[in-house]
């Protein structure tokens, strides 16, 4: 079988990419979805807040959802769901199964990786203690509640403060659970603000800044925890333990890219723990392209259906042959203070009219200045008197002020003086 595109993943990043490139002249696309149903993780965010940048008004995940399958639907995009995919290669062979369908190989023109991410479980930050039943991440806990129904816990505490963990932290209360705390090992929280606010300020739930769990403690079942203080080096501070009587431990302790496609290709991994990529989301591999959560985590979806619709775009110039890929390029790198950016390489002469950089900063800071250096000179900078990890810039930058087109552009943030 032959494919124009092929697209991984039917979450907002997929479907957005799908109508990017469907609206821009590619009409013969595939979105392959290992779900009963597109939409990805917006079908268990019932909570609101999504939409305010795509749609201008406010909408809850569902429903953010679905204003993008009708546009799949109006354009008879064809989904295949319930389907895993087995195997990419570099010239764009897509295998997939599913129970209809078989074992199928598709050559593309070009592929979107939209896969998203997935959490960090128990395992990975290696809790002391047993291992009783009782102790699962945020994002299961949100799906158990919000698509089956079904409470995991009647007293439960909550290690991380990512935003799942946060929203988590509401939604069981209004439940009728008791949240007894959310504990960060971070000094500061690794949700947005207005998260911390309307979740745990709210409803009185105590959050505990540069702690974590040292111990659990059950048979069967979750009975206890510990948690203790930590120090610079993130080491429990010894006298500071505080024991909670609970029968569920929910952790939001992260996100990772699923980038394990990308990883079989050799593709190197950036400091996201994404593709690098160039402006047009594009990898190192001509025609295969990442966006949306696998290619860096997103503070909000709209942020990911935009950056996906571009990626679809960016694919379409490809399959139509709209790119000059020898043009020269430069490189756009971290400076101080800067976590990662993306993307990572930008060809000017492949742009309309400016470039959209996207960072995080690495710690909280205040009375900032971003500056931008391209080779050596500085193009622009921008005060920000807060800026913190769990929100992520977006700057535009003009093609006017860059002044040649092969170099480095570096991103920093550094003290007003």
């Amino acid at each position: 079988m032959e494919r124009d595109l092929v697209i991984i993943g039917g979450g907002s990043a997929g479907m957005a990419a799908a109508i990017g490139a469907y609206d821009d002249g590619v009409k013969d696309i595939i979105i392959i979805e290992k779900g009963r149903q597109l939409g990805g993780i917006l079908n268990q965010c019932i909570h609101n807040g999504f939409g305010l940048e795509e749609f201008k008004e406010q909408l809850t995940g569902p429903e953010f959802m679905t204003r993008l399958i009708v546009e799949i639907q109006k354009r008879k995009i064809d989904v295949r769901y319930q389907s895993n995919v087995l195997n990419l290669t570099k010239d764009k062979v897509v295998t997939f199964s599913n129970s209809i369908d078989g074992i199928v190989k598709i050559k593309a023109k070009a592929v979107i990786l939209a896969t998203g991410c997935y959490e960090r479980s128990a395992g990975a930050i290696q809790i002391p203690g047993e291992r009783p039943s009782g102790i699962i991440t945020a994002g299961t806990a949100q799906l158990y509640l919000n698509e089956m129904g079904a409470l995991v816990g009647k007293r439960i505490f909550i290690l991380g403060s990512g935003d799942i963990g946060l929203i988590m932290a509401r939604r069981l209360t209004l439940e009728g659970a008791k949240v007894l705390g959310v504990s960060e090992i971070m000094p500061y929280s690794n949700g947005l603000n207005h998260n911390i606010v309307q979740c745990l300020h709210d409803f009185d739930i105590p959050l505990f800044l540069s702690h974590t769990v040292t111990k659990t403690i059950g048979k069967s079942r979750l009975e206890k925890i510990e948690i203790s203080q930590v120090d610079d080096n993130f080491n429990p501070i010894t006298g500071t333990e505080k024991v909670f009587e609970i029968d569920t431990l929910l952790l939001s302790i992260g996100l990772i890219p699923s980038n394990d496609l990308l990883k079989k290709l050799g593709l190197p991994v950036s400091k996201a723990r994404g593709a690098i990529v160039d402006e047009h989301y594009m990898s190192d591999i001509p025609g295969i392209f990442s966006t949306g959560n696998v290619l860096h985590v997103h503070d909000l979806a709209d942020f990911v259906t935009a950056e996906s619709r571009s990626c679809g775009k960016g694919a379409a110039a490809y399959i139509f042959d709209k790119w000059d890929l020898n043009a020269p390029c430069f490189n756009v790198s971290p400076g101080k203070n800067i976590l990662y950016v993306v993307p990572h390489r930008v060809r000017l002469a492949n742009l309309e009219d400016h470039l959209t950089v996207k960072f995080r900063v690495n710690k909280p800071l205040k009375d900032q200045v971003l500056i931008f250096t391209f080779n050596g000179q500085i193009i622009k900078k921008i005060i920000k008197p807060i800026i913190i990890p769990s929100e992520m810039q977006k700057v535009r930058l003009p093609k006017e002020l860059f002044a040649t087109q092969e170099g480095e552009l570096i991103v920093s943030a550094e003290d007003r003086t």
